[in-house]
Parts: C-alpha cells; sequence; structure tokens
C-alpha cells in the first residue's frame, strides 16, 4: 500500500449534518486531481465529533455516489472497543477493506501491553483475512503513542493484515527508523512537509490534510521519484511546502474549510463542529492573499466539472 491519500475533510450543512452531497463530490475531485486514495474520518475529517451512525451514513451515501470502496481508508479508532468494531464490520460488509486506526485515547500513560489487546482484540473480533489495517500513531493529539515494539508485536501475530501505520509524530527521525527497520511494512507520513524525504527513504507516502487543497502537486512529486526525476521532485515538493506552509499559520481544518467554500462559492463548506470554530473574515482574506501569494489558486469551475 503506497501513494498519495488526502485526509478529508467533513462537509457539514447549517444543521449541522454531514452533508454527503458534498462529501462524495469533493472525494471525486481529490481522486480525479492525483490522489491514490482518500482517507475518511481521520482528524482532519473531525471524526471525534461524529457519532458511529453519523459515520457509517456518510460511508454508504460516498459509495453510492461513485466513490470506489478500494480508493477508501476509512477511520475506525474510538474510545469504546464495540464502537470501532460496529465501525469495521459495516465497512466490510461495503467492501472498504483498509481502515485507519487510532488506539483507545481517553486514558493516557497505558502500557504498551494495553495498546497492543486493543488492535488485537478488533482483529480477532472481526475475524476477516480482507482487513487491512494502517495504525494510527498521532502522539500529539491522542496522548496514546504505538511504539515500535507494539508494531512488531501486530506484524509478527497478523502479517498480511497489520499493513501500515501513518506517523503523525510530526518528527522525521521516527518516521525513517519506522522506515527503515521495517522495510515491508508501509510507513506513511502525516505530514506534507515529509513526503519527499519520506519516498526518497523508501516510505509509503503521505496520508495527509494539507492534499485537500495540494493533492496534484503531491502526486507529481510521487511521480517524479517513481521515475528517478529528481529535479521535477524538488520543485513539485517546493509548491507542496509552499501550500503547507501558508495552512501551518491558521487552524488547519476551518482554513481547508473557508478555501473550499470560496473556491466553490458555497459557504455550507465553512461549517465546523465545535468545539472547533470557523475562520473569521479577517483571517479567512489574509489565508486567501497568503495562498495566492505563493501562487495557490482554488478553480472553481474544474471542481465543478468533476463533483456534479
Amino acid at each position: 500500500m503506497k501513494g498519495i491519500f488526502a485526509a478529508s475533510v467533513t462537509p457539514v450543512d447549517r444543521d449541522g449534518e454531514i452533508s454527503h452531497v458534498r462529501l462524495a463530490a469533493h472525494l471525486r475531485w481529490l481522486l480525479h486531481h492525483g490522489c491514490h486514495g482518500v482517507a475518511l474520518f481521520g482528524t482532519t475529517g473531525e471524526a471525534p465529533s461524529f457519532s458511529v451512525a453519523e459515520r457509517q451514513a456518510a460511508l454508504e451515501a460516498v459509495l453510492r455516489r461513485g466513490v470506489a470502496p478500494e480508493r477508501i481508508l476509512i477511520g475506525i479508532g474510538c474510545c469504546a472497543h464495540a464502537d470501532t468494531l460496529a465501525l469495521a464490520r459495516h465497512a466490510l460488509d461495503l467492501g472498504v477493506t483498509r481502515m485507519l486506526m487510532l488506539p483507545p485515547f481517553y486514558f493516557k500513560e497505558v502500557p504498551d501491553e494495553g495498546v497492543f489487546r486493543a488492535f488485537a482484540e478488533l482483529i480477532e473480533a472481526l475475524g476477516s483475512d480482507r482487513l487491512r489495517l494502517v495504525l494510527y500513531h498521532f502522539p500529539r493529539m491522542s496522548m496514546v503513542p504505538i511504539n515500535r515494539p507494539v508494531i512488531e508485536r501486530l506484524l509478527g501475530r497478523y502479517p498480511g493484515t497489520v499493513v501500515g501505520i501513518k506517523d503523525s509524530s510530526g518528527d522525521w527521525e521516527h518516521t525513517q527508523a519506522l522506515i527503515a527497520a521495517l522495510p515491508d511494512f508501509s510507513v506513511f507520513s502525516g505530514s506534507d512537509m515529509h513526503l519527499l524525504r519520506n519516498l526518497r527513504a523508501g516510505g509509503a507516502g503521505t496520508i495527509s490534510a494539507g492534499a485537500n487543497l495540494a493533492c496534484a502537486y503531491s502526486r507529481d512529486v510521487f511521480d517524479a521519484v517513481a521515475k528517478g526525476d529528481a529535479d521535477a521532485a524538488e520543485r513539485a515538493m517546493g509548491c507542496v511546502s509552499a501550500v503547507r506552509g501558508v495552512l501551518g499559520h491558521y487552524p488547519m481544518i476551518a482554513a481547508i474549510k473557508h478555501v473550499l467554500a470560496q473556491g466553490t462559492r458555497d459557504p455550507v463548506w465553512e461549517t465546523v463542529r465545535p468545539p472547533l470554530v470557523e475562520l473569521d473574515a479577517a483571517s479567512g482574506s489574509a489565508l486567501l492573499q497568503e495562498l495566492e501569494a505563493v501562487g495557490y489558486v482554488y478553480d472553481p469551475e474544474a471542481y465543478a466539472a468533476v463533483s456534479a
């Protein structure tokens, strides 16, 4: 498993409900503009703010609207084992086999044994050889790290089932060490900024927020590395870094949604669920000016052409 996966935002309408039409349209746009796949209901997708039923309904809706199940990486990690299992079973029933799982994230300073059991019990309860599980290491948010002994133990117990990790630690040395130590394991970076280094080190690519906007640039990096064109890879990575650098000046999810709202001329895209808040007018204007200054302009006509 490798490639460019956008960690998709989740559109919410004025009533606070997931907009299935907008979500499917956005996923189709991402896939049309270079993403190998799309990750639903991760951090960027505000997953903890949605119920199991809402997440299941959204998955059903995007599949009905033409998003292929093999292009989806579905987030399933919840605090309660039963909720995680319900999401996983539902996804498998719909033909979605690739899943991204945070460890249970309420209790802190838990031992590696507990983290291992959380993943192992999910795999055992699901009991399917179709499952392809990607571990989600995001210690800044979850406060529950997935340490290398846990990864190695899971790989030994469930070869072919535990296939990768999204390393959102932001620590390149940590990612690099995983790539070097686990050559047959798909190590994705969670940061767009690490894409080129990840690929050159033998990693799998990125599962990232910035790809909601910069997916075409990220795909150019991926393809250039595959072709051995170092100059093209550097040029494309410069574009990725420029966009991601601007986004880093603002609350990420609200910033991406603001660009989508302006680019599609659809103000509903601004909406986030509490405790997040939308960008204020001044911040939104500054964001668009910064993106324009680095050469990024969202194309609403191109969006409409592939998202209808």
